[in-house]
């Protein structure tokens, strides 16, 4: 096998990390400790490497550029399981430990995931998170996230997935809508009232809302003054001002339920439910926290 890479050139990667990490060559070199000057000519040797700039530098501080961004999540990961590779061999991956890198959507993050990372964390604490809450589809390979969780399999034949759970879905509106205009009796009944939309961010198409119906799913087109794209929680915002009639998931607004704010409507036709997976890249090696928070999720929200 041809060398690619000298004991200087990895040098100057683990320091190009750690100032991009700590977002200053002076911290770099304090926690490495170099001088910020030694930290400085290892970020421009892999400059002239790569011929592209990694920095952009001011007097103040120091920020990626969008190449050395993406760069940078390579080298981290190939570091990581670097670092991973040498505590197998030794036998000194005994508990998880290292950064874990997650991409999840708005609802089902911060209901959810969010609130049972301090219990993973009291179990692990050598595990650090970096979240990425948002509804936007990431790259895995380009921005090197090591979990994602989705409410759909992407047609990508590179990942796992791993059901977590059926989400239940319900019909909710708020008393001051209804007095104002009127209850719904039946599924037919929601054509005459304001249905709060979710179009898909990625083509902007309105979600039809599933019932069950003697048994078997059926979808119903609803309208409605009110559109939103990036999330459900919007939705249950304006479900809780009035503003008219929310399919959405139960977790979101059972609380609301709880306290009178929102209103179950049509339960004889409830029960339906949408599925939230977690995603991960197929790997020869998966690293120890990986398949741990995996299994971690997979029993905690598999017996909800």
């Amino acid at each position: 096998m041809q060398r690619h890479f000298d004991d200087v050139l990895l040098g100057s990667i683990e320091l190009f990390c750690l100032a991009a990490e700590l977002g200053s060559f002076t911290a770099a070199a304090n926690t490495a400790g170099v001088t910020p000057a030694a930290v400085s000519r290892s970020v421009s040797r892999l400059e002239e490497r790569l011929g592209v700039r990694l920095f952009v530098r001011t007097t103040r501080q120091i920020r990626l550029t969008d190449s050395g961004r993406v760069y940078f999540e390579q080298c981290r990961q190939a570091l990581s399981q670097l670092v991973e590779a040498e505590r197998e061999v030794t036998g000194d991956q005994s508990a998880p430990a290292g950064l874990l890198r997650i991409s999840m959507p708005t609802s089902y993050g911060n209901h959810r995931i969010l609130p049972l990372l301090p219990a993973f964390r009291a179990r692990y604490p050598e595990v650090q998170f970096d979240l990425h809450i948002s509804n936007r589809n990431i790259d895995f390979a380009g921005e090197g996230y090591d979990l994602a969780i989705r409410g759909r399999v992407p047609a990508d034949s590179n990942l796992i997935a791993r059901k977590l759970e059926d989400a239940e879905l319900v019909l909710v509106a708020a008393p001051a809508y209804l007095r104002r205009a009127g209850t719904p009796l039946n599924i037919e009944d929601l054509q005459q009232h304001d249905c709060v939309q979710f179009a898909l961010p990625s083509t902007g198409r309105r979600i039809a809302w599933p019932f069950n119906v003697d048994g078997k799913t059926t979808e119903v087109v609803t309208q409605g003054g009110y559109h939103c794209s990036e999330g459900y929680l919007g939705m249950a915002m304006l479900a809780r001002a009035g503003a008219g009639i929310v399919q959405t998931y139960r977790f979101i607004v059972e609380r609301e339920l709880a306290q009178g704010e929102l209103v179950e409507l049509l339960p004889q036709h409830g029960g339906c439910s949408r599925p939230f997976i977690v995603l991960y890249p197929h790997a020869r090696h998966l690293s120890l926290r990986v398949r741990t928070f995996v299994e971690f999720l997979v029993g905690e929200l598999g017996q909800r």
